[in-house]
């Protein structure tokens, strides 16, 4: 039996696979084979063959942000002409649309703004939680380490104080790679990696849950991604913090680190194997958002169970020049013809409405 086969029976078998078996199936297994792997492992979570989604809103409430990433289009120096701060009247108008279309989360996300600090965040979330009947699922650790920063509180205080303004769940943004070097290259001001985690850490102890993200393409090795997904994996030993695991590509267009698009290939086989690999994440989401719908209908064969938002509004993507968009009516054809019962899910993977 070669050592590809017997690292892929493993998982099937229910065991384990190491970070140098993971690295081994990236440099040397074959795509379709890892494929049908992914696939068997996300039945063992998800038998039913349902693919999922959610209808939400990204809300970006501001585009000032010290960070400066340099894989970053988005952002903009407070003195640019068109940099902004959403007022609330403007957040509730973007919210009332969302739920007219049958939304049921909002992810507010905005830069590392240094006039905002925790009244801002609270006062928001009070008022939105006072108007509307919504999943706030928002904030993601760098946005958190700099609330905390810049209004002199520890990371527990400053979450239990959005916790209680109406905070309902952590998105996994900032994660990039876990690796600080790397970090240190692509975004020189933001949080390292051991922060990174602690937010997670201590959103767990004040009762919050999470998703966990990775941006692949950009300077990053294959040994870096899976040092990324180990990290991922030994917190979620120790807390369950996260519900879900978000893989998505670096897209390099109007940035300042530039470079080329991760292919399709890569993406699927990076997929698969983080499938596999992850073992006690429930949800493995496919992304459409960035390498465009044929693949994220394709990524449900390879380990994916969920296709995440059909994204009424998206800003950060969109500005590197890429902008895939789907309906509803889209999503739900594209999960059929992939095989799969279409799915409307809530910010906890619970089930809405399926589409036979």
């Amino acid at each position: 039996m070669d050592k590809i086969k017997k690292i892929l029976e493993k998982p099937l078998d229910g065991k384990r696979i190491s970070e140098d078996e993971a690295l081994i199936l990236l440099k040397e297994g074959n795509l379709i084979e890892l494929g049908e792997v992914a696939n068997e492992t996300r039945k063992k979570f998800h038998p039913e063959d349902i693919a999922t989604f959610v209808i939400d809103r990204n809300i970006n409430y501001t585009n000032i942000c010290e960070s400066k990433c340099k894989f970053c289009a988005f952002y903009r120096e407070k003195t640019d002409s068109d940099a902004y701060v959403l007022g609330e009247e403007e957040i509730f108008s973007k919210i009332d649309e969302a739920l007219e279309l049958g939304g049921t989360q909002i992810m507010l996300q905005g830069g590392l703004n240094p006039d905002l600090k925790i009244g801002y965040y609270t006062d928001l979330l009070s008022a939105i939680k006072s108007n509307y009947e919504v999943c706030v699922h928002s904030f993601s650790p760098p946005e958190i380490a700099h609330i905390s920063k810049n209004s002199g509180l520890s990371l527990r205080e400053t979450l239990s104080e959005l916790k209680k303004a109406g905070l309902d769940s952590l998105p996994g943004g900032g994660a990039e790679i876990l690796v600080d070097h790397i970090r240190h290259q692509i975004s020189p001001n933001k949080i390292g990696a051991e922060l990174w985690l602690k937010v997670m850490e201590e959103a767990h102890n004040v009762g919050l849950r999470s998703t966990a993200t990775m941006m692949m393409g950009s300077l990053e090795t294959i040994e870096e991604r899976i040092s990324h997904l180990s990290k991922l994996r030994t917190l979620q030993d120790k807390t369950g913090v996260f519900r879900a695991f978000i893989p998505w590509t670096f897209q390099p267009g109007h940035t300042e680190l530039g470079g080329k698009k991760t292919s399709g290939v890569e993406y699927l086989k990076m997929l698969s194997v983080s499938r596999i690999f992850m073992d006690n994440f429930e949800h493995v989401q496919g992304s459409w958002l960035t390498q465009g719908k044929e693949i994220g209908q394709i990524a449900l064969h390879f380990g994916a169970n969920d296709l995440g938002s059909i994204m009424i509004e998206e800003n950060v993507v969109a500005s590197t020049g890429v902008s895939y968009k789907m309906s509803k009516e889209e999503i739900t054809d594209l999960i059929k013809k992939a095989g799969f019962t279409p799915a409307q899910r809530n910010t906890k993977y619970g089930i809405l409405k399926t589409f036979g």
